[in-house]
């Protein structure tokens, strides 16, 4: 027996209540539905803007005044206008003003001079506004003028752009000089973000593309960028509201079928059509899969990928560290023991963002600093430091296990811990390393890599199948081998660049996937549960009772609304609460 959703906390329908009662509960009123005049199959949601979406937003925010000081939604009859360009010296700044109060901003700062043709580039001579004629003050000489008409621009309103000198008293006095203009609207300079905010309000731009847009501002790794450029291209959200219409329709049919199936001739039964459906909504949530698998590889490129290296003391950790980032990021030292907190250091390897994290050596109380036998017990301070080290490793991405050869009783062998391969073993991805191939001879060290690879494969297969990397840090240090690789750092980086690649690669025809977000993700998450629950529900009872279709239809409202969210189509409350949270990371003049 399926379970009941009766008394979900989300619901909370009573079934005793008449069926548009029961609708009345939980969703908006509803207005009188007219009589139908063609086959309730065909009935389909309206075609224009729905209640709450952006459309209904920006006229609501230019003629309800009463409320603009309160909505995160900008008033539409302002026109506004601020530096693109980084403040500071600079050949060229770029100041853009957008709203309806462009052309009145021209004539006030190039009197007497034609408007430039749409879309092409004018020269022309600022003067200060409200100045008379024979005492007239020059605010930049050949300037460069760009006028774009609504509504194909970046904002969806008039845009005026202005290429002035970028001195820093040029820049001053045109931006004091546009404040001034005479106009009938007025003008003001612009909020953080508020260029993009227009956008997103005359449906220029949705949210995952204004999302995307942040990332490319921030994007400091080619492997960021190319993942912004992946977002920005609108296909994302094009497949949201495709879905979100899906839906919607879905929903109508259901809704059609319970409101009028006494009234009207249905070719299709209750539980047919909600077979139907539940087809369609099992390939949405395979997709929805898919997006939440790419949205973790995203993460990785936006917020970086951690990499923990680990071993016993004195193998070469700290060292390894130092020559891969370039500096000295961690002390380095003979003496065992040296690094007893976390050392952490953030870099670009060949386009990817990476955080090196360098850890405490790994000991038990009973061992040893070295292999001769000179017993010193594990202190309070670095037993700290060995437990954080575990528990960075094990919220790593990476986990690089370093080996080192050293001299024992019995002759060279490979020291290692046995704790740090289990880490290995259970992380995600991986890399062994063995440092100080150059203490021996190549015979010898020959010898103890084919001891040691037994040592992996029998730690675990995962291991065994692994291929040790050799490093001599000590040879890496000296600057006049003329090897192409002295040390075999470089093969380290390699190594980790497969690693990253193949950690976040999509196949080719799933490229637009990278740019799914986080926020994007939670909300994908929601609106895969709800579908979950829908498919469920639609189920008929063991007993033969019919599904619930009032439910069923509930849920696929619910999930809609989480993939309007995404795009910001949703109700007013959450697109305003998604907006201040996506809006706040934009500098001005974006």
């Amino acid at each position: 027996m399926r379970k009941s959703v009766i008394n979900s906390p989300s619901l909370r329908l009573p079934s005793s209540l008449p069926l548009r009662a029961r609708f009345a509960s939980t969703t908006r009123p509803r207005p009188p539905t007219p009589a139908l005049t063609s086959k309730p199959s065909s009935i389909r949601p309206a075609s224009g803007p729905e209640r709450g979406s952006r459309h209904q937003f920006a006229a609501y925010s230019s003629t309800d005044s009463s409320r603009q000081g309160n909505s995160s939604l900008p008033p539409a009859n302002d026109t506004i206008y601020a530096l693109s360009t980084a403040p500071g010296k600079a050949g060229i700044a770029v100041l853009r003003i957008s709203g309806p109060s462009c052309l009145d901003i021209y004539k006030a700062l190039c009197p007497r001079k034609p408007v430039p043709q749409p879309r092409y580039a004018a020269v022309r001579t600022l003067y200060a506004p409200r100045a008379p004629t024979d005492r007239a003050i020059v605010l930049d000489t050949e300037a460069v003028v760009l006028h774009f008409p609504s509504p194909n621009t970046v904002t969806g309103e008039d845009v005026l752009e202005l290429h002035v000198h970028g001195g820093t008293a040029t820049v001053k006095a045109v931006l004091a000089a546009v404040a001034r203009c005479p106009s009938r609207h007025r003008i003001r300079y612009a909020e953080a973000g508020e260029f993009t905010k227009r956008a997103f309000v005359n449906n220029r731009l949705d949210l995952a593309q204004i999302e995307a847009l942040s990332d490319a501002l921030a994007a400091e790794t080619e492997q960021q960028r190319r993942a912004a450029v992946r977002g920005n291209s609108g296909a994302l959200g094009k497949t949201y509201e495709g879905w979100r219409q899906q839906l919607l329709l879905a929903r109508g049919e259901i809704e059609a079928l319970i409101d009028f199936s006494e009234d009207q001739h249905f070719d299709e039964s209750q539980a047919e059509l909600l077979e139907n459906v539940v087809s369609q909504i099992d390939a949405i949530v395979d997709s929805i899969h898919l997006h939440e698998l790419a949205s973790q590889k995203s993460e990785l490129l936006r917020n970086g990928i951690r990499i923990a290296l680990v071993g016993p003391p004195n193998a070469g950790k700290s060292s390894l560290m130092n020559l891969i980032v370039g500096r000295e990021a961690s002390i380095v030292s003979g003496e065992a023991g040296t690094t007893r907190d976390i050392v952490e250091a953030s870099l670009d390897i060949r386009g990817f963002l990476c955080s090196f994290a360098d850890t405490a050596g790994f000991r038990s109380l009973s061992s040893t600093t070295n292999l001769q036998g000179d017993f010193a017990p594990v202190g309070a301070i670095e037993e700290e430091g060995i437990r954080r080290a575990k528990e960075k490793a094990r919220n790593s991405d990476i986990i690089v296990a370093v080996a080192s050869v050293e001299t024992g009783p019995a002759g060279p062998v490979i020291h290692y811990d046995q704790e740090t391969l289990n880490l290995a073993t259970d992380a995600e991805s991986f890399l062994v390393i063995v440092n100080k191939k150059d203490s021996v001879n190549p015979e010898t060290f020959q010898r103890l890599m084919d001891d040691f690879q037994g040592v992996l494969s029998k730690a675990s297969p995962r291991l065994g199948a692994a291929v040790p990397i050799t490093i001599s840090c000590k040879e890496a240090q000296k600057p006049y081998l003329k090897a192409k690789d002295p040390g075999g750092v470089g093969a380290v980086i390699d190594a980790l660049d497969v690693t990253f690649s193949n950690m976040t690669s999509m196949p080719v025809d799933m490229q637009d996937l990278i740019g799914v977000t986080e926020r994007q993700r939670q909300l994908l998450i929601k609106c895969r549960h709800h579908l979950e629950e829908f498919m469920l529900e639609a189920q008929p009872e063991e007993d033969g009772v019919d599904a619930d279709s009032v439910l069923a239809a509930e849920y696929l409202r619910y999930a809609a609304d989480c993939l309007a969210r995404i795009t910001g189509n949703g109700e007013a409350g959450d697109v305003e609460d998604v907006l201040g949270v996506v809006f706040e990371k934009f500098c001005v003049g974006k």
